[in-house]
This record gives C-alpha cells, sequence and structure tokens, in this order.
C-alpha cells in the first residue's frame, strides 16, 4: 500500500493546553525575566483527514475553504502553508478541523495552543515525528501574525509540563516546583486589550523613563523571588510577590476597575496573593489560594460574583 493511501485513510490529531504568565508580563518586553505556567485544564485539539478539494476549515471562528478565511485567521492560514511545504504535501485535499476549550483574546495562550496542535496534527497526518524546535517554529509563523514580536513565551509553554522561565537573549530555562500550589484563575469577561495596553506602557517608557525603569527593575527582582518561591515551596512568600507585581501593573495603568474588583474580592476572601495575568485591561486573573479546601471556595465566592469562568488548578512537579 502506498503512502498516499495510508494517509488517505487517517485521520490525524493534535493537542495543546493553555498558558498563564504568573509573573513577568509587559516588564519581559523590556528585557526582564518571565515566568509562564502550563495550564492543561483546557486546550486545543485538531483534527486532520483527507477530503478531496481544497482545503475545507471548520472552527468556531470560521467554517469553509481555507482561502476564503477571514484576516483574523491569516496566521493560521500560514502556519498550514508553511508546515505542508516543509512535509512536501501539496496545498489540498484535506478538511481540518479546531476544537478549543480556550476563550480567545483572554491572555491564555489560544492563538499558540491552536497553532501548536495544528502544526502537531499535520505531522501526524504525515507520519513524520516532529521536534519541539520543528512545532516551535511553524506556531511562531501564527504568532507574529497575532503578537507582531511575539516573545516565544506562549508557544514554548503551550508545549511544555513545566514552568518556563523564559528571558530575551538567554536560554530557556524550565523551574522544578516544591510542594503543591493551589490556584484560581477567574475570566472577567472581558477581552484583554493587548495592543492598548502595551502601547500605554510605551508611552509611559517615553513620558517618565526613569520611573517605569524603575518599576521594570523591581518586576524583574520579584520575579527572580517567585522562582525560588516555586522552588521552595514557600507560599506565603509567594502570595506576598503576586500582591507586589500588581501594585507595580496598576503603576503601568494596565489593571482596570474590573480587574482591581476581582483582586479585592479574592483577598478579602483570604487568597494569599492575586494580580493579573496577560496584558491586562480586560483577561484574567490569578489568585494563590492556601490549600485545597480554600481553593474549592474561592472558586464559589468568585463564580458568584459573576465571572465568566473559573478554573481552579493545583502546580505541582509530577
Amino acid at each position: 500500500m502506498s503512502a498516499k493511501k495510508i494517509i488517505a485513510n487517517k485521520k490525524a490529531t493534535g493537542f495543546a493546553q493553555s498558558k498563564l504568565i504568573l509573573i513577568g508580563e509587559h516588564s519581559v518586553v523590556y528585557g526582564q525575566p518571565a515566568i509562564a505556567l502550563p495550564f492543561p485544564l483546557i486546550g486545543v485539539e485538531c483534527s486532520v483527514e483527507y477530503q478531496p478539494g481544497n482545503i475545507y476549515l471548520k472552527s468556531d471562528l470560521y467554517e469553509g475553504p481555507i482561502d476564503e478565511a477571514p484576516q483574523l485567521l491569516l496566521g493560521i492560514v500560514s502556519t498550514i502553508k508553511h508546515t505542508l511545504n516543509e512535509l512536501k504535501l501539496p496545498y489540498k485535499n484535506l478538511l481540518i478541523e479546531v476544537k478549543s476549550t480556550i476563550p480567545p483574546g483572554k491572555g491564555l495562550g489560544s492563538s499558540a495552543a491552536v497553532a501548536t496542535a495544528l502544526v502537531k496534527s499535520l505531522f501526524a497526518y504525515a507520519q513524520i515525528k516532529c521536534t519541539e524546535a520543528q512545532v516551535l517554529q511553524f506556531a511562531n509563523i501564527s504568532e507574529k501574525y497575532a503578537h507582531g514580536s511575539p516573545s516565544g513565551i506562549d508557544s514554548l509553554t503551550v508545549n511544555s509540563e513545566k514552568p518556563v522561565w523564559y528571558q530575551r537573549e538567554t536560554p530557556i530555562d524550565y523551574i522544578e516546583t516544591k510542594g503543591e500550589f493551589h490556584f484560581v484563575v477567574a475570566d472577567s469577561g472581558r477581552g484583554a486589550d493587548t495592543k492598548t495596553a502595551v502601547g500605554t506602557v510605551r508611552e509611559l517608557m517615553k513620558s517618565a523613563p526613569k520611573k517605569i525603569e524603575k518599576t521594570m527593575n523591581h518586576l524583574g527582582d520579584i520575579t527572580h523571588q517567585v522562582r525560588e518561591s516555586l522552588e521552595n515551596s514557600s507560599k506565603q512568600m509567594l502570595g506576598y510577590l503576586l500582591n507586589e507585581a500588581q501594585k507595580e501593573l496598576v503603576t503601568l495603568g494596565v489593571s482596570d476597575f474590573g480587574l482591581n474588583k476581582l483582586i479585592k474580592l479574592a483577598l478579602d476572601e483570604g487568597a494569599l496573593g492575586a494580580k493579573l495575568t496577560g496584558a491586562g485591561n480586560g483577561g484574567c486573573i490569578i489568585a494563590l489560594a492556601k490549600n485545597e479546601l480554600h481553593s474549592k471556595q474561592l472558586t464559589e465566592k468568585l463564580l458568584q460574583s459573576g465571572v465568566e469562568s473559573v478554573w481552579p488548578f493545583t502546580l505541582k512537579n509530577e
């Protein structure tokens, strides 16, 4: 039986999880480190199977021929084209389906997860084993469309089992956590306005460079201390550091009234620390609970406040 016939009868899948920025959003753009957490509670599954004719794409955002996809999906289309070219497969005869439980535009790595799952599914369809470097290479094609100049942290983390330590122009590192950390993530229901948030920080850097540079350096110091807390199972210290980081993000003007309200609620309910996660001006918050029982109580309180979604999850070294 020829390879083409094997492929024609095959349905291949690829999966990628979500991600969270624990600490270092915005300051990472200015050379400081950031820590991102793999977030396996939500994710993306892509499937690829043979279907004669033009490539047909099925997703929540669009269903139809790939060449008629809206501008929003041009990054995904580009990733598919480049990956098929690498695999020496024709740009036709495919049904590609994307199923995602990650809400887009909330700082949870939706675009990176979709691109990563797509690349994995196409390699699986071609019956070729892909390396981590290849996954990152082709997923980042889409990320450039989504974010202009992506740091690469999203694509790394949606494909990782451990927290990722990222700093521009330094080797990627992975953090070995000790103990258990019970987090609660709450979706404000409003999309994070990344472009506006990044622009706000850039303007501040121009108008008050010394003040903002000091803020960035402090966020960098906090990030180093957060790593130590994760490695030493220091919950109280981690909570304190998350609160300190949030104060600096307020200074940067990226934490709006809605996020501040959710953070205050979490702290009033006994969270050890809470902050926004992602670009801000909407999106999600992350809170550190005392233990598993407290995590459940915190989840209930946040749900009662009317947020879109709440995800309690535990970070531990398996």
